[in-house]
């Protein structure tokens, strides 16, 4: 057998970890760091969620690779009332430990299968996981060109690479742009093209421009939707998703994924069924992003950047001035306390940045004060 990689993988740095220098400005400057580089929450889950990881007394045995019954019909349930979709959770849903090692570790899966598709499609703008995930497969990463308004354009994809493919990624609400894409279109491509659709939807529920839409809404077949608590209950240290759609597919990777140890604690499952259960928290939560993606305008506009609200997600993406995205992103930690993630980090793009709106709405609100000062 040859083998995929025709050099040593060298991992590159973590794009995260290029921002240690501005860190280091704004805590000079302010005695404090704003952290908008990263989208991981700072607010509190719902307090049964932390009471039912803290009681679950299932911290002992094994639970289930592919979720408990329990696990798979409360996201069934969920799905149903956010999007009106229909699951089997017995046959068309596997848990994910979280989502991110999903993005990347299946498309290895997916090479197993098919040894001889050997190409992972995904937006040219986009979380860099899709690329790092055909990567680690040994796979042809290959983005996909998108619009205007930050949205796949199916289109562009050659023929050439779309019979090489193994998976197209979709995701919408986009990150770090916030395109809403036209998800039927996606599934209805991936079906005449013998493509599976894996569609990534982790802010389902932060969709400002629109009903919450997903991939499912135009059936299973040959396609993948993939969920996560980390965004909508902030509960992303937990580590819980799952994925569903195809019931074949779901076999498949329930068995390769049993094999490998992928499992979601049993704690961790007992207190996502409470989290899936419960929309009262995220619809308080969607308040206060759009209150905290309002603020971030002002302060993005005040650094001379130009910026709209997006279509869904809680990431602004800013275009900066004079398509210098380092200088606009040193800009807000020296003036601001604020730091930003360069638009290189998403697709090689040096003419963005990428602002989460994570941070305590106070915190800011100060920043945007000092910007303004």
């Amino acid at each position: 057998m040859t083998h995929p990689y025709e050099t040593p993988y060298v991992p590159p740095p973590y794009p995260y970890d290029l921002l240690d220098e501005l860190r280091s400005i704004a805590q000079e400057r302010f005695g404090s760091v704003i952290d908008c580089s990263i989208g991981a929450p700072v607010d509190p889950p719902p307090p049964a969620v932390v009471a039912a990881l803290s009681t679950s007394n299932l911290e002992r045995g094994y639970p289930p690779s592919v979720g408990t019954p329990g696990y798979r019909e409360a996201a069934a349930r969920w799905l149903q009332r956010v999007a009106g979709v229909d699951i089997d959770p017995a046959t068309q849903i596997g848990a994910a430990v979280g989502t991110k090692e999903f993005v990347a570790m299946t498309p290895h899966f997916l090479r197993m299968r098919m040894p001889h598709r050997d190409t992972i499609l995904y937006p040219e703008v986009s979380y860099p996981s899709y690329e790092q995930g055909a990567i680690f497969s040994g796979c042809r990463a290959v983005p996909v060109a998108v619009d205007d308004r930050w949205r796949i354009d199916l289109d562009a994809i050659d023929p050439a690479d779309a019979a090489r493919a193994l998976c197209l990624w979709i995701n919408s609400p986009g990150n770090p742009a916030g395109g809403i894409d036209d998800l039927a279109a996606a599934a209805a491509w991936g079906r005449a093209n013998d493509v599976l659709v894996l569609s990534d939807e982790c802010y389902i529920e932060f969709t400002w421009d629109g009903p919450p839409q997903s991939i499912l809404q135009s059936g299973v077949d040959g396609v993948l939707a993939v969920h996560s608590l980390s965004k909508r209950s902030n509960f992303a240290g937990a580590r819980a998703g799952f994925y569903a759609g195809d019931p074949d597919l779901v076999q498949y990777l329930k068995e390769v994924r049993k094999h490998g140890g992928l499992i979601v604690p049993g704690p961790v499952q007992a207190a996502a069924i409470v989290a899936f259960g419960d929309q009262t928290h995220v619809e308080e939560q969607r308040k206060v992003y759009l209150q905290r993606l309002e603020i971030g305008i002002e302060l993005m506009r005040a650094a001379g950047a130009a910026v709209e609200m997006p279509g869904g997600g809680f990431y602004l993406w800013a275009e900066a001035p004079a398509h210098d995205s380092w200088a606009l992103a040193r800009a807000l930690a020296e003036r601001s306390g604020v730091i930003v993630s360069p638009g290189e980090f998403y697709g090689r793009r040096t003419d963005y940045v990428r602002f989460a709106a994570v941070q305590p709405t106070a915190d800011l609100q100060l920043a945007l004060e000092r910007m303004n000062s």
